[in-house]
């Protein structure tokens, strides 16, 4: 079992559409994945045919309204690839989970608890906001991996270092099993200066974490969420199919520790706390 969330503060950099289609690929290759869609934008959701607007049972409802990570759960392209969605409301939950104790460990608490229940799940995938909010905070906490997309152009190589930084922060202070283990440069327009110069970059930041399959510029991929589908489903012919499965083969062979689920410890309730601390002592 692997979890991964897709993350990179930048918007419009490949994020949702590498989340819904490396799913996707995995899927294809016998994988039993999970995509969770922890943006308010709700992309992912919309991608797969989703309305952000009307959908129940949803990511806010677990985080926000205490519903089982599993009521939210629903197949998207089959039984192998599964799905929970987002909506709109969620832009609202960094207020009204100001105040409950321990929020930046929701979502992990709640998927552990699914997980426990469903060992047979290859691979969870979240697509992350474009921002630094309780959201990612959450998504990065429940991680044990992050994926980087990163476009092949100057722009985007500004701010990596914030976001390794960020990285870096929740290994130290909520999650110490989460790290970076894969850039992808996306968007790129092969045979172009600028684009053979930005991958150098990037190889020399980050090494052997570059993914080798570099996802190219393809009309078909930003067609496809217009159809409620994965490049799979909609061009299997096309650049971006092929690019997609490249990267499904290269992510599903890493040598990587696989996450184990543990049984979970009996929940202590805040009054049995308070009664042992308060036991006078024998």
């Amino acid at each position: 079992m692997r979890v991964i969330a897709v993350f990179n503060h930048k918007g419009g950099v490949g994020k949702t559409t590498t989340v819904a289609n490396l799913g996707a690929g995995l899927a294809r290759r016998g994988r039993r994945v999970l995509l969770v869609d922890i943006d308010p934008q709700a992309c992912l959701s919309v991608h797969f045919g989703l309305n952000p607007e009307s959908t129940e049972r949803t990511i806010y409802d677990v985080l926000c309204r205490d519903l089982p990570f599993s009521d939210a759960v629903r197949e998207l392209e089959g039984p192998a690839l599964l799905g929970v969605p987002s909506h709109l409301d969620l832009a609202g939950a960094e207020l009204e989970l100001a105040t409950t104790m321990g929020r930046e460990r929701l979502l992990r608490d709640a998927l552990d608890r699914y997980l426990e229940a469903n060992r047979d799940l290859d691979y969870v995938l979240f697509d992350c906001p474009p921002s630094l909010g309780i959201l990612t905070v959450n998504a990065l906490a429940a991680a044990d991996e992050v994926f980087v997309p990163l476009q092949t152009e100057f722009l985007a190589l500004r701010g990596v270092g914030k976001l390794v930084d960020v990285v870096t922060l929740v290994r130290r202070r909520l999650n110490p099993t989460v790290r970076i283990t894969g850039i992808l440069p996306t968007l790129s327009r092969t045979g172009t200066l600028l684009a053979r110069e930005v991958q150098e970059e990037i190889a020399r930041h980050f090494g052997s974490k570059v993914f080798k399959t570099r996802i190219r510029s393809n009309v078909k991929l930003a067609e496809a969420p217009s159809h409620g589908q994965s490049i799979f489903a909609y061009a299997p012919g096309s650049a971006g199919a092929e690019d997609y499965a490249a990267l499904a083969g290269e992510v599903d062979v890493m040598d990587v520790p696989h996450r184990v689920i543990a049984p979970r410890e009996p929940e202590i309730l805040v009054d049995e706390i308070l009664a042992r601390v308060e036991r006078p002592s024998a």
